[in-house]
């Protein structure tokens, strides 16, 4: 399949539009629903959604979108995009920090929160129009910004419409989960909806969760001049590689951010300016006050309001429950795209579902959601990566058969060029055969798509030795982990041996 049958999104803005189709379906002067019929209805305008609508429409097919909020969904608005450009301010500022190390005299850093806001909402709205509802119209999707929810098995319902089609397309996404902590709804506190619009940057701003977000917005905001600290139940960066988790979040704390593992938050009090949080650890009780409270603890699926058991579409906390191949177990006309499937919170992931959708259901292909491994990527720094399996959870499948292959960026030229060596590269093996690999580093999440790769098209261990990598160059880390994997057969007595009688042919 070509790149943009699996993600017709990406930047194709130049398409040639076809004929605008209307925004909405008006119901008549009686008041009774427009009925409508397509090809594909697809309710939610986020990364699995749109990538689906705009595959389907540029195939021929009639394709409705519904969308009550933001076209481009949680990444755009309040997740991925503004997440990293977050982080991009913060990283000039800790630069400036850092510069004297590298003979540069800079004075701490003045940060302006409005202009931070602004660089922003600037990646916002420079994104925008490859997910706008201009650009679906133009490519022939009726797109109706108003909430749906199913009628029954093959009809889907609006304000405004009663739409049926062969095939329905569930891509609503997720959304913050808010735990049931005493205290917690009465106490004011933000979400990643409310983070990046704040009208003053917090002064001490609590972070309950050290996953993904938590940590990311917790180094963002300290190196923006924040005093930070987060409360987590278990280990922070849970679902990293320990090692490589460790590495990150101490280097986090060498930052100046707390982060206290190991406590569970018990009762939240406090109003506008001043929030505090009880917790209890193996060490007692803490409390721990500060101005603002951001609940980063995880993520549950969007289900309200679908009318699922109309639909007859079974579901659970996770989300639709679907198979492999991404339809519903209960409903096989209705499919499940992205973070409402259950099997992983990720944009990319939801990309290549909208492709395993268009490869099964338009061009009949075999695709299954578990074909390729799943990176993912923790953009704090270091980096951390991740892709296949991690050392833990290969030793558990396999045992003493997996072996594992390591190369530091402290002996990476590139690296200590530009002063930055903390971490390393891990390939997980067995037999050799890629398992998966962990990098924490600088660029991590960049270079672990070189394994990503290979994994991907079922190259071994071996592949990763077999090009020529540019010098000076951090993704070079991954050949020489790969190489360190076979210095003992390649070197060893026995090749020495090879070698040698070898010598004696004239």
């Amino acid at each position: 399949m070509s790149d943009t049958i699996a993600n017709p999104t990406a930047r194709v803005a130049e398409t040639e539009p076809m004929e605008t189709r209307p925004m909405t379906a008006a119901p008549d002067q009686t008041g009774v629903k427009r009925k409508l019929k397509a090809d594909l209805i697809v309710i939610g305008g986020g990364s699995g959604g749109l990538s689906a609508a705009a595959g389907a429409a540029m195939l021929g097919l009639n394709v409705i979108l519904y969308e009550k909020a933001e076209m481009g969904g949680d990444c755009l608005n309040y997740g991925c995009v503004p997440s990293k450009a977050l982080l991009t301010t913060a990283k000039y500022a800790q630069s400036a920090r850092e510069s004297a190390k590298f003979g540069i005299g800079v004075s701490e850093p003045n940060v302006d929160w409005e202009q931070v806001k602004a660089h922003v909402q600037k990646a916002i709205d420079t994104i925008a129009p490859v997910d706008s509802q201009e650009r679906f119209e133009g490519l022939g999707v009726t797109v109706i910004r108003e909430h749906a929810k199913f009628q029954d098995r093959k009809t889907v319902v609006s304000a405004t419409t009663e739409a049926t089609a062969r095939r329905i397309i569930v891509a609503t996404g997720s959304t913050a989960f808010i735990p049931p902590i005493p205290g917690l709804d009465e106490t004011p506190y933000i979400t990643n909806e409310t983070v990046f619009s704040l009208p003053a940057q917090p002064k001490h701003l609590i972070i309950l969760g050290g996953g993904p977000i938590g940590m990311e917005m917790a180094q963002a905001f300290h190196r923006l001049g924040s005093e930070v600290t987060v409360i987590e139940m278990g280990r922070a960066m849970a679902r990293a590689d320990e090692d490589h988790a460790k590495i990150a979040v101490d280097a986090i704390r060498e930052e100046g951010v707390t982060i206290l593992e190991g406590h569970k938050a018990v009762k939240v009090t406090g109003a506008d300016g001043s929030v505090s949080i009880d917790t209890e650890s193996e060490d007692g009780s803490h409390t721990v006050t500060g101005t603002h409270l951001l609940v980063a603890v995880g993520r549950r699926a969007m289900l309200d309001g679908l009318d699922l058991e109309a639909g007859g579409v079974d579901y659970d906390r996770s989300g639709i429950q679907a198979s492999d191949k991404l339809r519903s177990v209960s409903n096989p006309r209705v499919w499940a795209l992205g973070d409402i499937a259950g099997q992983g919170q990720f944009t990319h992931l939801a990309g290549w579902h909208a492709s395993v959708f268009t490869r099964r259901a338009l061009f009949k292909q075999g695709s299954k959601a578990s074909d390729l491994p799943l990176p993912s990527v923790t953009y704090v720094a270091p980096e951390v990566a991740q892709v296949g399996l991690t050392e833990a959870e290969a030793r558990e499948q396999y045992g003493d058969s997996v072996t594992t292959s390591s190369f530091p960026f402290h002996e990476n030229d590139r690296a200590i060029a530009e002063g930055k060596t903390l971490g390393e590269a891990k390939l997980i093996i067995r037999k050799g055969k890629l398992l998966g690999a962990s990098i924490v580093g600088d660029g991590a999440g960049d270079i672990i798509q070189i394994v990503g790769y290979g994994m991907s098209n079922k190259l071994g261990v071996q592949s990763l030795t077999n090009f020529i990598s540019p010098y000076p160059t951090r993704a070079e880390i991954v050949k020489r982990a790969a190489s360190a994997h076979f210095t003992p057969t390649v070197f060893g007595k026995a090749s020495r041996t090879l070698v040698g009688l070898l010598q004696r042919i004239p």
